[in-house]
């Protein structure tokens, strides 16, 4: 029943964020990546091929997921080469604190989910109420995703865990024989920090993109405009920055 509550969570907040920001003025969008996306992308292809809007939209994608989504919905296709210029991009999140800090790349996409917002002139952020924290940890447990060159990941764990404390390892794969390779061929390591210290993440995520082979982090500071958070009631929250 939790699951089925969420994914209505889910679906209620993307769908709330993609009618008040995706208008006929919206010629470019940035989709993100994850399950609550899934039902962005489906609002704007209902509004695409029902309601005969939004014909001219052009969707960049973030992910190969993302790409496929925007693809198999059959919206049209961009690129950041043709397409610099996002008006607004949506996006998920793994945890979103009160200070609109979040945790990305849970899903292992956070370099190419962070170029894409940083092109958007505004980056929603839509969710389920479980990534609603005061503080970063308190509902996500599974630390701030770093995406490494493959040849430095041990340096920059030792490096990490030097500067900032707690611990971080390189994410192993399911199925797959050894670690989690991205959609860039790079290797990820997940640093769990230490609960209830309090931290600048500003500060820490320039120092950690500062060091060698680190290609980016999972915070995203100073970005999201807005979240929306679907809630168990059927509500939706909004944050702003």
């Amino acid at each position: 029943m939790e699951d089925i509550a969420l994914d209505a969570a889910k679906k209620t907040a993307a769908r709330t964020a993609v009618d008040q920001w995706v208008t006929e003025d919206t010629k470019i969008l940035g989709i993100g990546s994850g399950s609550t996306v899934v039902y962005a992308v489906q609002r704007i292809a209902e509004r695409v091929w029902k309601e005969g809007e939004l014909t001219d939209l052009i969707c960049v994608p973030s992910s190969y997921q993302a790409h496929h989504l925007i693809l198999d919905y059959n919206l049209n296709l961009g690129d950041l080469d043709r397409n610099p210029n996002i008006d607004v991009a949506i996006d998920g999140a793994d945890e979103v604190d009160r200070h609109m800090v979040l945790i990305k790349g849970g899903g292992g996409c956070l370099l190419q989910e962070k170029v894409v917002a940083s092109c958007a002139k505004n980056f929603i952020v839509v969710a389920d109420y479980t990534k609603n924290s005061i503080r970063l940890g308190e509902q996500w447990c599974r630390g701030v995703p770093i995406e490494v060159a493959p040849m430095a990941y041990v340096p920059i764990k030792l490096h990490i865990e030097a500067l900032f404390g707690g611990e971080a390892s390189l994410r192993m794969a399911k199925v797959k024989a050894g670690p989690i390779v991205t959609d860039n061929g790079n290797f990820l390591l997940d640093w769990k920090f230490i609960a209830n210290r309090e931290y600048d993440w500003d500060e820490v995520n320039r120092a950690i993109t500062m060091i060698p082979g680190v290609l980016e982090t999972g915070l995203f500071v100073n970005m999201a405009q807005k979240c929306y958070f679907g809630m168990a009631d059927g509500n939706v929250k909004v944050q702003n920055k």
